[in-house]
């Protein structure tokens, strides 16, 4: 049988909650960028990590018809730093059309820190 870990405790600070009624966003819809991610990189201030999530996905057909192509307009960004029993949310906000991704090394080194993190449960930071 396995064992589950107790997830951590959401804590939203002023300035997420703030920014959550400025763009119209639920904490459901920001959990939700959270717990999957379309991108997620290094955030801007130290050991964050900033998540995005598209707000809605239009899938289109190639030329030949064989490949799709996803495309949005608008993105929702999550930015939170994990600390010792809770995940605290720093910002969340609505980004105007499509970022561009960092360097792949850069996303897929974050990304594999995440998923490593997220399988030992969060408690190395």
């Amino acid at each position: 049988m396995a064992i589950l870990r107790k997830p951590k405790a959401f804590y939203w600070t002023v300035h997420a909650r703030e920014k959550m009624r400025f763009y119209r966003l639920s904490e459901f819809r920001v959990r939700r960028v959270i717990n999957s991610p379309k991108r997620a990189e290094e955030g801007v201030a130290p050991r964050t990590v900033a998540m995005m999530q598209p707000a809605s996905v239009k899938i289109s057909a190639g030329r030949q018809g064989s490949t799709k192509k996803e495309t949005w307009n608008q993105e929702i960004w999550a930015m939170i730093q994990d600390e010792k029993g809770r995940r605290k949310v720093i910002s969340a906000w609505r980004y105007p059309g499509m970022s561009k991704a960092r360097d792949e090394t850069t996303s897929d080194f974050i990304k594999k820190e995440y998923s490593d993190y997220k399988t030992r449960g969060g408690d190395y930071l």
